[in-house]
């Protein structure tokens, strides 16, 4: 078990992101629980994790799924209550299991006590907690676009004023330039950490230093300053592990945020390789083959620039992602191969790895007619795409392949009735694959992708090399095999995957023939090649 009062301890933990709404029911509401998480945990401790991210479980109207939050300090009533909560934190201590935020600093809820007294006028209290534009009623202060379309500017006739939301219409921005906001909510933060939380994932973080006046809506100018005065006033426990969700950030930017010296956040989640299979000047809608070679730049960028320096989040899921499997994958055919290779493609890396819920049993998107999407993100993709004229046949594959509701189908426990997350009628559609996909029969099988996880996991723990090593990338320009070294100076480990559901030739480097074999998805090597999505790591001792 992992001492979690050390600096640095998430160094050498595996996370594992819940989505609470899509977990586990257990009042047959349809809506999963904390009591639902509490049920599982010896699930989660077996799989070896060593803390959980709870998607927001915060008081919330729900217009994006808990992202709007309507009060930081209660529990929306659907996911159970505070007391809940405090049994959860202390259940999961019990197990080696942190539990680990996720807080939504960047804006609030349009139905939080803030903006409605904001909404009283302009000398209101809270009013300057958000941020606010004269004008008229046909004059937004500029053109800036929403994330989830639309305008990022809403007009309030009593006030002939315009506030500003980078989300949805729902989620006023928050005014990071006034200090007591800030104060407000770092005093909400040490709520949790009192309540016995080690770590917060942080929401768009790189977007609090917004300056909508200048169209500067990340990387503003104080967001450093403001990220330092977070860490020094709201994180000051050693053992406080701080991840910051940053799309815009770069390895130099993310180097900045991660650097020990500069006290700011113990990583980043950057996205630079969820772009690596999207069309040239198009967004993640605009779909392309995966370009290996550039995925592998990609990794070889972030590992090398950060190695001595800051730390790497690993990631190729999470709840705004579609699922893995069938994104880099093969989810029908080779869906137990591919999902095995492609934890070992992630697992090898420098890194503090993520296991979005149902990734460890090979959970697969899902496709719906466009009436019973929930997310407001889709549903407003296709409304705009439409309008636009596009192909409903295009428009409607681009959200089969990528939208966020991929993530959101419920956890698939068994092959009963609603694959065993609820007894009542679930929230959102259930993937009709539970019946051969769920974790029930995968802890009955030996070989599944679950055990192969947890042997992966067993291994970050085993071997210093995989914290440690240094990473050297092998045949970049190769469009099939993803194959790397990790090297420290007492261990060498060996990583090769095909990505391809072909067999391909592939010679192992001679200075690792006779090496040890750690872990691999066939149950034997074949000399000089690679079968369909194929991988297997290698570890010799020291340095050539």
């Amino acid at each position: 078990m992992l001492d979690k009062t050390k600096r640095g301890w998430w160094k050498s933990a595996v996370f594992y992101q819940i989505y609470p709404k899509s977990f586990q029911d257990t009042d047959g509401d349809g809506i999963g629980d904390i009591p639902g998480i509490i049920s599982r945990l010896d699930y989660l401790e077996k799989l070896g994790i060593d803390g959980i991210w709870l998607s927001p479980v915060y008081d919330s109207p729900q217009a994006d799924n808990g992202y709007d939050i309507s009060d930081y300090e209660a529990i929306w009533p659907p996911f159970g209550s505070m007391a809940d909560m405090e049994r959860l934190i202390a259940e999961a201590k019990k197990r080696g299991i942190s539990i680990i935020m996720d807080l939504v600093l960047n804006h609030s809820s349009d139905e939080h006590l803030w903006f409605k007294q904001a909404l009283r006028g302009r000398n209101a209290p809270c009013h300057d907690y958000y941020i606010w534009r004269d004008g008229g009623p046909d004059t937004p202060p500029n053109d800036l676009r929403a994330t989830f379309g639309g305008p990022a500017w809403e007009y309030v006739p009593a006030l002939g004023q315009w506030y500003f939301h980078q989300f949805a219409v729902k989620q006023p921005d928050l005014n990071w330039a006034n200090p007591e906001l800030r104060r407000a909510l770092y005093h909400m933060i040490r709520f949790w950490v009192d309540k016995g939380v080690e770590g917060f994932r942080l929401d768009v973080i790189d977007n609090i230093g917004k300056e909508p006046d200048n169209r500067i809506t990340a990387r503003g100018p104080k967001l450093h300053e403001y990220i330092r005065e977070l860490s020094r006033e709201a994180f000051r426990e050693e053992g406080l592990v701080t991840v910051g969700e940053a799309w815009s950030a770069d390895v130099e930017e993310a180097g900045s945020y991660s650097d020990p010296d500069g006290r700011e956040l113990s990583m980043v989640f950057q996205f630079e390789h969820n772009f690596v299979d999207c069309a040239p000047g198009g967004d993640k809608w605009d779909l392309a083959p995966l370009d290996l070679p550039k995925l592998k730049r990609c990794v070889e960028r972030w590992q090398k620039g950060l190695y001595g320096r800051g730390w790497n989040s690993l990631f190729w899921d999470n709840h705004d992602l579609p699922r893995i499997v069938s994104r880099w994958g093969d989810d029908s055919r080779y869906r137990v191969e591919s999902a095995k290779m492609l934890a070992a493609a992630l697992h090898g890396l420098q890194g503090t790895p993520y296991i979005y819920q149902g990734e460890e049993i090979g959970m697969t998107n899902i496709r719906l007619p466009i009436g019973e999407y929930e997310d407001i993100e889709t549903r407003n993709l296709y409304r705009e795409r439409m309008a636009q004229g596009r192909a409903e046949a295009d428009v409607m594959a681009s959200i089969y392949a990528r939208s966020r509701d991929n993530a959101r189908t419920p956890m698939q426990w068994d092959g009963g009735p609603n694959a065993g997350f609820t007894a009542g009628t679930p929230w959102f559609a259930v993937n009709p694959n539970y019946t051969d996909i769920n974790a029930e029969a995968a802890l009955d099988d030996p070989e599944s992708i679950f055990y192969f996880y947890q042997r992966l996991i067993a291994l970050r723990k085993t071997h210093p090399v995989f914290r440690d090593g240094d990473f050297t990338l092998l045949d970049p320009e190769n469009e099939q095999v993803f194959a790397y070294t990790r090297e420290t100076g007492d261990e060498r480990l060996l990583v090769v995957c095909n990505f391809t559901g072909e067999t391909v030739s592939w010679r192992i480097p001679p200075d690792f023939e006779g090496g040890q074999p750690l872990i691999a998805n066939y149950p034997a090597q074949a000399k000089g090649t690679l079968r369909p999505y194929e991988c297997f790591m290698l570890r010799r001792g020291g340095r050539r």
